[in-house]
């Protein structure tokens, strides 16, 4: 007897309200090219492809921690740059280094983060989970 999970899929999809995109490097990073005067690697244009667009959300892996030292002052630690993107099951599997651009949301009401409207995010880890719900990959921001 397999487990319904439909339920559970229609209350964790109305978190998935952000327009996200999914690009990947075609070529990986044998293609760029060495500028010899600047000594820089240029990427060719164009290098990226599409790969997948749909709805999922991006939210951050944490909140700053609120600490008592122990002298009693309150202190609170930097937050973390790390970032979760969640995306539906049906996505395609992705790969570090793909790049994950919020184009918007349709969340009532504007954005959850208005902030990470047009930023960008680069997979540095395949999967953090893949439940039978979501899937989940840590992301870090590139811009």
């Amino acid at each position: 007897m397999a487990l319904d999970v439909e339920g559970a899929r229609r209350v964790v999809g109305r978190i998935l309200d952000d327009k996200l995109e999914v690009w990947r490097d075609s070529g990986g990073h044998a293609d760029d090219l060495l500028d010899e005067t600047t000594g820089a690697l240029v990427r060719p244009t164009p290098d990226e492809v599409l790969v997948w667009d749909g709805l999922g959300a991006v939210m951050s892996l944490g909140r700053p921690a609120i600490t008592k030292p122990v002298d009693g002052a309150v202190s609170v630690e930097p937050p973390t740059t790390d970032y979760q993107a969640v995306l539906p099951v049906g996505a395609p599997v992705l790969r570090p280094d793909d790049v994950i651009r919020v184009a918007g949301s349709v969340r009532p009401g504007g954005p959850r983060d208005p902030q990470l409207v047009g930023r960008r995010f680069r997979v540095s880890d395949e999967s953090v989970g893949t439940f039978s719900v979501v899937r989940i990959v840590r992301v870090q921001v590139i811009n």
